[in-house]
């Protein structure tokens, strides 16, 4: 894959480098860091237009005035312009470009970490076949001047299915704001052919953006739960750090009972919204909205054949290991990690708990980059 902004860009970090030689680097530097062998990576279907969440930031141009939309540059809060983006979708990109013109010419400042610029992030949700799109608008207030170019985009051909608005007044490192204003047309994407189940998509609500590679990751998962476990009454499920139920739903499709936490409350109506949506029979799926470590006490003394973990980069707090592989101790449990260094540091402290790894499993979830999501299912000895 190519792209004119290799080597400047951040959003890449193995620029290029030939897809086979990224995947042979991960695993080696995988297996480094956990002082195992590690078998190959399962491959992205796609090496490029993978990702199915597009987000480019916007900032000012020159002395605080103007408007550039890109990414930050590697290591720093400079921001690139960006052209083209090769890993993104094409739908997603074209929607993102057009709204960036249109901002440009009706003269609306980019805020980047400044206060007193209007828009900070543009993000557009795609389907897999870039049939559906939704967009939401980052920005510091809901001001007047945006009504121009977003109905010039809602009456273009470049028009996304759903346009939102979200309200970020405050600098730090979250990409949204607590507020959304629903502007026009659909409030989600329907994602069909995830092992058999759909799901309802929001652009705020965290779900894996290259859908192909999800779909080894989700199998992977099933398979680490229901490896082992005994014929008969369906498997009690605690599935923790559940977002929108990427990985509960396919599991109670795979006959499991599941009881799903998950903070953030737009994911939890998405999971709603998702069963729903699945026509999945009351009673089978449980949702908790809390934060994993307020919801453990409250489901520690239950029974539960298995517990699934996909925490967030920062992986689990040392409590979160104690009180399941501590007290909880499931007979099995499968770590879905984002982060090497995470997993490296707590796999020891869960094979010290008793538990052994039945399978080790990295699937290459963003290709050029340096990130490697692993699956590793574990039994108790």
């Amino acid at each position: 894959m190519n792209c004119k902004h290799f080597g400047v860009c951040g959003g890449c970090s193995l620029p290029g480098v030939e897809y086979a030689e990224q995947l042979l680097l991960k695993q080696a530097r995988l297996a480094r860091l956990l002082g195992m062998p590690v078998p190959p990576l399962v491959p992205s279907p796609r090496e490029d237009r993978f990702r199915t969440k597009v987000a480019f930031v916007f900032g000012p141009e020159g002395q605080g005035r103007g408007l550039v939309m890109g990414h930050y540059a590697r290591g720093s809060k400079q921001i690139v312009r960006i052209d083209e983006c090769p890993v993104h979708s094409d739908r997603g990109n074209r929607i993102a470009f057009a709204l960036r013109d249109r901002l440009i010419r009706a003269r609306i400042y980019g805020a980047g970490a400044q206060r007193n610029g209007l828009v900070r992030h543009i993000i557009v949700r795609t389907t897999e076949d870039d049939r559906q799109a939704v967009a939401m608008l980052v920005v510091t207030k809901n001001d007047k001047a945006l009504r121009t170019p977003i109905r010039g985009l809602l009456a273009s051909a470049d028009r996304p299915d759903g346009f939102f608005i979200n309200i970020h007044d405050r600098p730090g490192p979250y990409m949204t704001g607590s507020e959304t204003i629903r502007i026009d047309g659909h409030s989600h994407v329907k994602q069909d052919g995830i092992v058999d189940t759909s799901f309802l998509v929001s652009p705020t609500a965290f779900f894996q953006t290259n859908v192909g590679a999800a779909r080894a990751l989700v199998q992977l998962v099933i398979d680490g739960v229901l490896s082992g476990a005994p014929a008969g009454a369906p498997l009690r499920v605690l599935d923790l750090y559940a977002g929108s139920g990427l990985l509960s739903l396919p599991l109670v499709k795979a006959g499991a009972r599941v009881t799903a936490v998950e903070e953030n409350r737009q994911a939890m109506k998405d999971a709603e919204a998702n069963i729903r949506l699945n026509r999945i029979p009351g009673g089978l799926m449980r949702l908790i909205t809390s934060s994993v470590e307020d919801a453990l006490p409250r489901v520690t003394r239950d029974p539960w054949d298995a517990v699934v973990l996909d925490p967030p980069r920062l992986g689990c707090p040392p409590d979160v290991l104690d009180a399941v592989f501590n007290h909880i101790a499931p007979p099995r449990a499968v770590y879905v990690s984002c982060n090497p260094e995470a997993l490296a540091a707590e796999l020891p402290v869960i094979l010290n708990a008793g538990y052994r790894v039945t399978k080790i499993q990295p699937v290459d979830m963003f290709p050029h980059t340096d990130h490697i999501e692993t699956v590793v299912a574990l039994s108790r000895r």
